[in-house]
């Protein structure tokens, strides 16, 4: 699924608990950050024209990330930089695995690779998750999933007065706040 997709299902998640606002964050970048694997595509893009172009995104997408590993080592520093240290590693840990779920279900890549989790990598190598009706990124569950969760979005920041926005700034999220009440609540 998209990073934006992520990040609402996250942010979603993050505000599943009454957590401070840092320690929405910190579950809300858990669930984005296994895409943190995706960021060789910069340095491929930039060497594809040279004599020596590179295949780390191919390479690493979904394999360095996406995994318990990795989960662990966000959940770990997730819970020590937390003020609500058990509530947000169990938040975070759902975070990361709600994502490795969601792109097992829709992340197909382009070329029709299903792009399989290494789900007990670095301790195991020996498996592999996918699934064969594995939808493509651009697929329509995709955007119907995406829309549920902006609605969510929308719903958890006429609520609790917080969008994905207050990570940023205080001012947008208090102006997109105020803006969705005008225009919603009743």
């Amino acid at each position: 699924m998209s990073p934006i997709t992520h990040l609402l299902i996250s942010w979603s998640i993050a505000n599943a608990a009454k957590l401070e606002k840092r320690d929405r964050f910190l579950v809300t970048m858990t669930g984005v950050l296994p895409d943190a694997d995706g960021a060789g595509i910069v340095v491929d893009y930039a060497m594809r024209f040279t004599s020596h172009p590179t295949d780390f995104w191919t390479q690493w997408h979904h394999v360095l990330g996406h995994n318990l590993g990795f989960a662990l080592a966000l959940t770990i520093a997730a819970g020590f930089a937390a003020q609500r240290r058990f509530m947000t590693a169990l938040l975070a840990f759902t975070a990361v695995h709600v994502h490795l779920a969601c792109d097992i279900l829709g992340a197909r890549g382009p070329d029709g690779d299903q792009w399989p989790i290494p789900y007990l990598s670095p301790f195991y190598q020996g498996l592999n998750l996918s699934w064969e009706g594995q939808w493509a990124l651009n697929a329509w569950p995709n955007f119907v999933i995406t829309g549920v969760f902006l609605c969510l979005m929308f719903w958890i920041a006429v609520k609790r007065e917080a969008s994905p926005l207050e990570f940023v700034s205080q001012r947008a999220n208090q102006a997109f706040v105020e803006t969705l009440k005008t225009r919603f609540a009743k």
